[in-house]
């Protein structure tokens, strides 16, 4: 059994704990607990069909930093400010000329001449809650008190626009969902949550799916692939007259689903691409253990034919100790996506998979008594890589506190199409409600022009 732990369990700052761990169990009685969770889901979900075109060959990995990341300490140094505004770290030369970065970005500064920094990124929302899902979704919903999730996520619209690159592959992976984000279907239906891949806290999504590796997709032992195949066929013989009398949405995605589990763990490319053991010693070595290790994975699972990965890197909400904190998470972070960044570029997949690391929202660009950082939506600093488009750049400017922007500001929306753009999505495009009403992906936002 795998677990990964990224250190001692610690609460967030609404007192919650962030420590949970979903082990794979037993396979169940007929072997095929990949298949029945599925079809749990699949019970919830809509039904509604999926876009029939699945011809982009993008992909996404989104490196989701819940919490909050300083943009002080990181893209957005401010050397000449005092020292409650600078805060720790010195700056450091990036490949981008005019970039300096923090000292704790080494990795990152390699590759800051394939990836373009959006400093004016901008909201106005400081719950966590309320933020994360905003941003991750494209519109308001829940917030601190009421946590339900109401819209579904970009990695969900996704899977239900597009599917996976690849048939018999995960549309939708998660690693780590540990706190602030809403990463699944909502009203697309659970069939369109991620499959989720080492520790989780809490959330509101029905129907999660196991934790583990690749030893998940295992076929139980005496049962084989032709064995599997006669239950799957005996089970929808028996299904037959049952769909005759109840020709409804949810028995269309059932057969969809049946068909995806026994892909996946027939095909042995998504099962293989959880088996790092498989990879190059060198290259595991360059990626590193944690968080390293699951860069790695996402890669491969990009490889496998997976449309949208999530890698959720720790807790970012540092108000107090912003220091202790940085210098134990940032070097990791700084590994995952810097090597992740230069790997893709080094296999040609780079201008086809979207990179972006995000939080809900910045810090406070003046330390605290307690050494932290508090919430501030108004300044926030993202990093993309890939996905198409033009980079080699910087995207705004803020004050000389890096408190707000002064040039080119970016909102949320436009970050959710800056997402679905590289995806061949537009924020018009379509999909229908319960009720059937059509909704257009975003209610506004635009890619910014300097990336096109």
């Amino acid at each position: 059994m795998l677990r990964i732990s990224q250190g001692p369990a610690r609460p967030l700052c609404d007192g919650l704990n962030r420590r949970q761990f979903l082990e794979v169990g037993s396979l169940g009685a007929f072997g095929l607990s990949l298949s029945s969770l599925l079809r749990s889901e699949a019970r919830a979900a809509d039904g509604t069909a999926r876009n029939p075109l699945r011809t982009s060959k993008r992909s996404v990995i989104l490196v989701w930093q819940h919490g909050g990341p300083s943009q002080l300490d990181t893209f957005d140094m401010k050397p000449m400010a005092p020292t409650e505004v600078r805060g720790p770290y010195r700056s450091i030369a990036s490949r981008l000329p005019g970039l300096d970065v923090s000292e704790m970005c080494p990795e990152q500064a390699k590759v800051m001449d394939k990836c373009t920094v959006i400093r004016s990124f901008t909201h106005g929302n400081g719950d966590h809650w309320a933020a994360a899902h905003w941003m991750l979704t494209g519109r308001l919903g829940p917030n601190g008190s009421t946590r339900t999730p109401k819209q579904p996520a970009l990695g969900a619209v996704a899977s239900h626009l597009l599917g996976p690159r690849l048939d018999g592959s995960l549309p939708t992976v998660n690693m780590n969902d540990g706190g602030f984000g809403y990463h699944g279907g909502a009203w697309l239906g659970v069939a369109h949550n991620p499959f989720r891949y080492g520790e989780y806290s809490y959330g509101n999504e029905a129907g999660r799916l196991p934790g583990g590796d690749h030893r998940s997709f295992s076929l139980v032992d005496g049962l084989t692939a032709d064995t599997l195949s006669d239950r799957v066929s005996l089970q929808k013989q028996l299904d037959t007259m049952r769909k005759r009398i109840d020709q409804n949405s949810s028995f269309r995605q059932l057969d969809e689903v049946d068909q995806t589990a026994l892909d996946i763990l027939l095909s042995g490319r998504t099962r293989a691409a959880f088996d790092v053991s498989k990879e190059d010693p060198k290259t595991r070595e360059r990626y590193g253990e944690g968080w390293g290790e699951q860069a790695l994975i996402a890669r491969r699972l990009i490889e496998s034919g997976s449309r949208f990965v999530t890698l959720n890197t720790g807790y970012w909400d540092d108000h107090g100790n912003l220091k202790g904190n940085l210098d134990n998470k940032m070097p990791r972070h700084d590994r995952a996506v810097g090597v992740l960044i230069q790997d893709l570029a080094e296999r040609g997949m780079l201008n086809d998979t979207l990179v972006v690391t995000a939080g809900e929202f910045g810090r406070t660009p003046v330390m605290n008594k307690d050494a932290g950082r508090d919430h501030w939506p108004q300044a926030q600093s993202v990093l993309i890589a890939g996905g198409g488009y033009r980079h080699g750049q910087i995207i705004g400017s803020t004050d000389e506190k890096a408190a707000y922007p002064t040039s080119r500001p970016v909102h949320v929306e436009d970050f959710c199409a800056i997402i679905y753009h590289a995806l061949g999505l537009s924020p018009t495009d379509t999909i229908y409600d319960n009720a059937g009403r059509p909704v257009h992906l975003l209610p506004g936002g635009e890619v910014p022009r300097e990336l096109i």
